[in-house]
């Protein structure tokens, strides 16, 4: 198979979806790999790197989408890429699809199979190509959090976790699945104390043994979400419901119950977010100002620290875009129950049921296209 690596153009986006490692287990198994030039840079691997290990550097990204009969990316293609996605070719990324409907009707327009690294969803109901970038974007929000609540910001001048004879900053986090235990770890090593909100209580009592005595577990529901609002000083939307848009749980009225230059960073921005006022951001522009409490919506969150995200991703896409190479996406897709959940356009029909709802189109069975 013809593999194909463009260089990510989502503003700030340094990541790349496949490491130099990878495109020599893909070249040994026989698979041509086209890297477009500079692709991998970002996250510190040069050109001569890949072509070392059997790579073919390729000056435009309109001649990878051209050539490959498969595109593995980080981010979901945004508009200048789109009119290069083509009629049966195959796309394993991020796509985030209920969060856009202009990309849902791109990808159904141009006809491609679109794999979405979000919905593979192992039997356990884990999601394992989510779960190292949702590692990493618990940790962040934390600390980009814990920097605007600096004053210069316009934050509210707290250090989060305070020093002696001064108390640590309230850090709320809305879910506690993968996003809201790593950014609990990270406020509570911090110093910070810390609240975790979740409808589980099988997940609040595991979460009750693997955390600090300064994390507090509470089950969540709007008169406790409330209650936490006013005292917080960092919040942390860390909401998950896989392949759909993220349910609205704090609204712009809401915000009134918050200090002034409380912080918000909402980790589920790109999928619709779970704060009313929540909208994407940039790592250039990250944040805004709304009823006197600052919003963080960087929808790449992950981008920021490049090198170490790469490898997380990797690690764990690899093996899927290995099988995908090897059989073909039907052939993939029918030996492999996980895979398969990863289906969500097939040929211009909408066959996740989450993206289906979201925008009222048309579900078809995946069982039927495959």
């Amino acid at each position: 198979m013809i593999i194909g690596v463009p260089k990510e153009i989502k503003t700030a986006e340094n990541r790349v979806a496949l490491v130099p490692a990878g495109a020599e287990a893909l070249k040994t198994q026989g698979h041509t790999v086209l890297v477009e030039r500079g692709a991998g840079e970002g996250s510190g691997f040069a050109d001569d790197v890949y072509q070392n290990v059997g790579a073919t550097i390729v000056s435009t990204a309109k001649d990878v989408w051209a050539k490959a009969e498969m595109i593995i990316k980080v981010k979901e293609p945004i508009e200048p890429e789109w009119p290069l996605m083509r009629s049966g070719q195959v796309i394993f990324t991020y796509f985030h699809f209920a969060a856009s409907e202009p990309l849902t009707r791109a990808v159904m327009k141009s006809k491609c199979v679109a794999i979405a690294y979000e919905t593979v969803q192992l039997p356990s109901g884990e999601l394992p190509l989510l779960t190292p970038m949702s590692e990493v974007a618990g940790r962040m929000a934390v600390q980009e959090g814990a920097k605007y609540l600096e004053r210069y910001y316009g934050g509210r001048g707290i250090l989060l976790g305070g020093v002696p004879g001064v108390l640590p900053a309230e850090v709320v986090i809305i879910g506690g699945g993968v996003v809201g235990t790593n950014a609990a770890k990270m406020a509570a090593g911090l110093g910070a104390h810390v609240t975790v909100l979740d409808l589980s209580l099988e997940r609040l009592r595991y979460l009750s043994d693997v955390m600090p005595a300064n994390v507090d577990l509470v089950y969540s529901n709007r008169h406790n979400l409330l209650e936490l609002l006013a005292t917080a000083d960092l919040l942390i939307g860390a909401v998950l419901v896989p392949g759909a848009k993220a349910p609205s749980l704090v609204t712009k009225a809401d915000l009134r119950h918050m200090k002034k230059g409380a912080v918000v960073v909402d980790v589920a921005v790109d999928q619709g977010g779970c704060v009313e006022t929540i909208k994407p951001t940039t790592h250039d522009d990250p944040v805004y100002i709304v009823e006197e409490v600052v919003h963080y919506g960087v929808a790449n969150m992950p981008g920021g620290v490049p090198r170490t995200s790469t490898l997380a991703l990797t690690n764990a896409t690899f093996t899927y875009a290995a099988k995908l190479a090897k059989t073909g996406w039907r052939q993939a897709c029918k030996a492999d129950r996980s895979l398969f959940l990863g289906l969500n356009v097939i040929e211009g029909k909408v066959v996740y049921p989450g993206v289906a709802e979201a925008f009222g189109l048309e579900l078809s069975d995946p069982n039927t296209l495959v």
